[in-house]
């Protein structure tokens, strides 16, 4: 059952939105640190722990990503249905306790255990996040904050670039800390990136829930979502898609710290330093600009804005993470590297545009949760996976640049095939919900 327009509830006041979308964003930088941090200290861990490429894309891949994706399917069915709010302060808490647990790791499978418990407690944010946003803001004005709470992916890449060189120069000999004992450099890394969430969590508990907006009566189960993705395969499923193989290359950069390091020769400190300025000054004025570039269109009467730069920026990104440790030296590396990271930053932004555009009120929770397994899965699960397999077994892992190259051709190439199908496929699906 529908409700007629004039008898839904206000949205919330700006300043009350606004914040609600302030400290989600500063959750996603939390939960975006203590998730990238383990790139930042792939040398370090593979010489203290002695393992390979390979099992350290374990640890990023099927460790984090599997469990990332499958656990958000039941939560987001929690989030169609109960205090969300609660829900995001109960899943701050757990992976921050975990990202801390990494740090006391003292072997791989305690360390596989501890990237687990961050994945399943992430799991909770995005779901969540999106459903509440798009309770708090109408749909012409979702693409502002939606590109806000993006920024975090390159807020959270930047800083944890930035703490990694900080925390590996102070405690390059280790520390002693009070109850914890002797610490590796890479262990105290651990300790005081997962510190900030276990402060952030409570604040949660003090927001107001805003009123869910429903066009149905009652939420469905997941049946209802499948069987919109089952009928819609080519648009809704396609926007998934597009974003997954965005994402196994993003993820697959995992190993850029060590590419780095054996391609160019650099410390760790000065590939995290650079890298993490870039994507603070970059990042988020690309991500911000995405979601702005596409209010602006739709006011303009096209639609489907969000789906079309989408498309516009995916087409370049599978060239230019391809090729950027190739270039001569470091400082072109940079270029090119920064170049496709302007690419996945749209793409971040747009994708969960497009998908709201085209998806029920009532679904969204459900649907985005399904969105989120469907890349975690696929991108985060094969993309670092992928990455030390070729690396440990094909190329060897002197040849890391050819593993982390190979990955945006191996799964990129298909989808810029596709595109056209599924682009028109989304066209008519918009055509529809827009009727």
């Amino acid at each position: 059952m529908s409700i007629p327009v004039d008898a839904r509830p206000a949205y919330p006041s700006p300043v009350t939105a606004w914040t609600m979308v302030a400290l989600l964003t500063l959750a996603y930088i939390v939960s975006y640190l203590d998730r990238s941090i383990l790139g930042a200290l792939v040398q370090p861990i593979k010489a203290d722990l002695a393992i390979s490429d390979e099992s350290m894309g374990y640890l990023s891949g099927i460790a984090f990503g599997i469990f990332y994706g499958v656990i958000g399917l039941p939560l987001g069915w929690l989030a169609d249905r109960r205090r969300r709010t609660r829900i995001v302060a109960s899943g701050v808490t757990l992976w921050s306790f975990a990202t801390v647990a990494s740090g006391l790791a003292r072997g791989f499978g305690q360390l596989f255990v501890a990237r687990m418990a961050v994945g399943v407690g992430e799991a909770v944010l995005s779901p969540c996040a999106m459903s509440l946003i798009g309770d708090s803001f109408p749909p012409e004005k979702r693409g502002k904050p939606v590109g806000v709470y993006s920024t975090a992916l390159a807020l959270g890449v930047g800083v944890s670039g930035l703490i990694g060189a900080l925390v590996l120069s102070v405690g390059k000999d280790g520390v002693t800390l009070p109850l914890l004992g002797a610490l590796k450099a890479w262990q105290f890394a651990f300790v005081v990136v997962g510190l900030p969430g276990l402060v952030l969590a409570p604040l949660f508990l003090l927001l107001r829930e805003p009123v869910r907006r429903s066009d149905a009566a009652t939420p469905s189960g997941f049946t209802e979502a499948f069987t919109l993705l089952g009928r819609n395969f080519w648009a809704l499923g396609g926007v998934m898609l597009l974003t997954a193989v965005m994402t196994t290359i993003a993820y697959s950069q995992f190993f850029n710290v060590a590419a780095f390091a054996r391609t160019y020769g650099w410390d760790a400190k000065d590939y995290l330093k650079i890298n993490g300025l870039l994507n603070l000054i970059i990042g988020p004025f690309v991500v911000i600009a995405a979601g702005v570039v596409i209010d602006r269109l739709r006011a303009r009467g096209i639609g489907d804005a969000a789906f079309r730069v989408l498309a516009f920026a995916f087409v370049p990104m599978v060239p230019l993470c391809a090729l950027g440790l190739f270039m001569p030296n470091a400082a072109a590396a940079f270029v090119v590297m920064a170049s496709g990271s302007v690419c996945l930053g749209i793409i971040t932004s747009a994708a969960i545009l497009a998908l709201l555009e085209v998806t029920p009120a009532h679904l969204r929770g459900q649907i985005v949760a399904i969105y989120y397994m469907t890349i975690s899965i696929l991108g985060q699960g094969l993309g670092p996976t992928t990455t030390g397999i070729l690396s440990t077994r094909l190329y060897g892992e002197d040849n890391l640049r050819w593993a982390i190259a190979t990955v945006p051709v191996l799964y990129g190439v298909v989808p810029i095939v596709l595109l056209p199908m599924i682009g028109r496929a989304y066209r008519k699906r918009f055509a529809e919900v827009a009727a």
